[in-house]
Parts: structure tokens; sequence; C-alpha cells
């Protein structure tokens, strides 16, 4: 029977101190990873090449050429000390820098996807990383959360866990809470706005992307290696905040749409919009209330209610600006039915 995909994603935080990498940390994942593996087919989704990296940079003031030489000197960093600590448990890894137009288009994506399934034929375990020294776009707006979510519902993972240097999601009396049975407009509002000093994320960024993994059908963990035995725990819902996967049948092509194309923009659609969508109904021009991010004809954008939070995701037929000279006129289509999906 084949095993199912569990993708673990380590922010800088986590696997870093005093801007090292914390060797003990890596011998725990390789530890604990070796112990899952005849379960699994696991992918780990590393962070921490640019935080290892900016010692060597002089003056590092943090600008966008600094994070790319930084990454281009910490990833080798990063590949040579997970390899050094899962030799002993016979495993090997192979390194994998992916970009978000990896995901963009299907055929790239499902070549990646089966060189994924050739390494776990072969007992390897991938170590992905967003390839930052060549990324065209700030790193911000690509953070490995999302890379994470991508490939663990590109991939149809059954789980996905996010280390991070809390342990798990706070409650307004500062007390872990252990399940989330949905992320709404209430459980998002848990999550602080400050994020750690080496990393991009933080637990809105974390909170966001379960979101969308839990709509996908995986449960997705949040937890901290600063637990005992912290990943094993985490797979069987012992620590942290385990966020419940909802019970949605989308098609392959779907997933990937929702999930791993390029989610280049954003509109903000009235209720009359949403209550068409629900319906299954094509989005029209006339609903739309604001274009918060521009996108082209043919790109994928996401669509959010009036609270602001994404309810669908749709591949475009025409581009922001049409959106815009079309405000007011009926019948003018942006996104067809069957290229929308509910979220």
């Amino acid at each position: 029977m084949k095993k199912p995909v569990l993708v673990i994603k380590f922010g800088s935080a986590s696997i870093t101190s005093n801007g090292e990498i914390d060797e003990r940390i890596v011998l725990e994942i390789a530890r604990q990873c070796a112990a899952l593996q005849p379960d699994y087919n696991i992918v780990l989704v590393s962070s921490g090449a640019v935080a290892a990296g900016k010692k060597f940079i002089p003056k590092y003031t943090g600008t966008l050429s600094q994070k790319k030489a930084a990454a281009a000197i910490g990833n080798p960093m990063l590949v040579r000390t997970y390899s050094t600590y899962f030799k002993p448990f016979k495993i090997a890894l192979a390194q994998s820098l992916c970009e978000r137009h990896h995901f963009s288009n299907r055929g790239q994506f499902l070549q990646l996807k089966n060189t994924y399934e050739t390494l776990w034929k072969n007992n390897v375990i991938p170590i992905a990383n967003e390839n930052d020294v060549v990324s065209n776009k700030e790193l911000k707006f690509s953070d490995n959360d999302e890379l994470a979510t991508l490939i663990a519902a590109g991939f149809g993972a059954q789980q996905l866990l996010f280390s991070t240097s809390v342990p798990g999601v706070f409650d307004a009396k500062g007390q872990v809470i252990p399940q989330l049975d949905v992320i709404d407009k209430q459980a998002l509002s848990l999550a602080k706005k400050e994020k750690s000093t080496v990393g991009l994320g933080g637990m809105t960024s974390k909170l966001n992307f379960a979101r969308l993994a839990t709509q996908m059908g995986i449960r997705t963990v949040i937890f901290s290696m600063a637990t005992a035995d912290g990943i094993l725990k985490a797979v069987k819902g012992e620590t942290g905040t385990v966020c419940l996967p909802q019970q949605k049948k989308l098609s392959s092509r779907n997933k990937w749409l929702a999930s791993g194309s390029l989610i280049t923009g954003l509109l903000q659609v009235d209720k009359g919009a949403v209550a068409a969508l629900g319906k299954r109904k094509s989005l029209l021009a006339v609903g739309v209330s604001k274009v918060v991010e521009g996108f082209e004809a043919g790109e994928v954008f996401q669509i959010a209610d009036e609270d602001a939070i994404v309810y669908a995701v749709a591949k475009s037929k025409i581009d922001s600006n049409a959106i815009l000279e079309a405000k007011g006129k009926k019948n003018v289509e942006i996104a067809h039915a069957d290229d929308i999906v509910l979220l």
C-alpha cells in the first residue's frame, strides 16, 4: 500500500541559535524522521539558509541582494548539516530548490512530483527550500510556509507540520489551544502580528496557510521542536495545536488550482457575488467591490468577502484593469464557474 505523504516545515527560528544552525535540533529531526520513514513519504521544508549565511556579509542590513547572497552562502551549509546527522540513520537527502513558478505550470509541477516519487521509492528524503538566490520577488511574498503548503496540497499529503519557535497557537490567556476545528476569522485573530527576528513568517502566516491546507483536507499541526519528541508527538496529535482537515472533495486539478498555482491578485467582492459563487455561478465584474492586488488575464487570483476572508480562488479571463473599466456593467465575466475553486 502506498505510504501517506508527510510534509514538515522548519522555520529559521526553530533550527538556528544566535545565527548558527542548531545541530542538536537537526540531530533530533534526523532521529525522529528515521522513526517515521518506514510509514511515511517525508518531505522536509527547511528555512535557515539566510539566517546561517548572513553573518558572512559585513554590515548586513537585510537588503534583497544581501538576502540572496546570504542564501547562497547558507544553503550548502544547511544541507551539509542535515546530511551529516541523517547519515548515521542510513538516510540520504536530496536538495530541492523551488520557486513559485514551478507550481504555476501544471506540467512542471507534475515533473516535480514524479521526481519526488522516485526519491521516495529509493528511500531518499527531499529537503526543499525556496530558491532565494534567483527569485525575482522579495522573499516576504513567498516564504517557506507557502512552499510547504503548496507541496502538501499538490502531493495530497495526509499531514502538514509547522515547527515554530512557540509550542502552538495561544488563546487570550496565553495557553496553547490543543485543537482548532475550523480556522475562521476568530481563529485568525489569535495570531500575534510580530514575527521572529530571523524568520519571515510568524503565527499569522502559519494560520493562514494552515487554513488553506485544512481546506484541502490536510491535517495540520503547529508545534515546537523544543518539545521532547516534538515531531513524533505532532504526528500523533499529542502536542502543539492540531488544525482539523475539512471534508471537501476536490479534483487534483482543483487542488492544484487552489494551492499550487501562482496566485498573483486579490479581489474583494460583495455579498451578492459570494452568494452567486456558492451556487457555482461565474464571477461577474458587477460584484467586485475592490481590486486589492492587480493581475493579468490568465493568472490566478484570490476572491475575498467583505470581511477580507479569502473565499475562493479563480483563473482570470480578463485583467484587473478591464475589471475597473467594466465597473457597473452587467454580464462582464471575470472567471468562469469551472475555473473557480471555493475554499
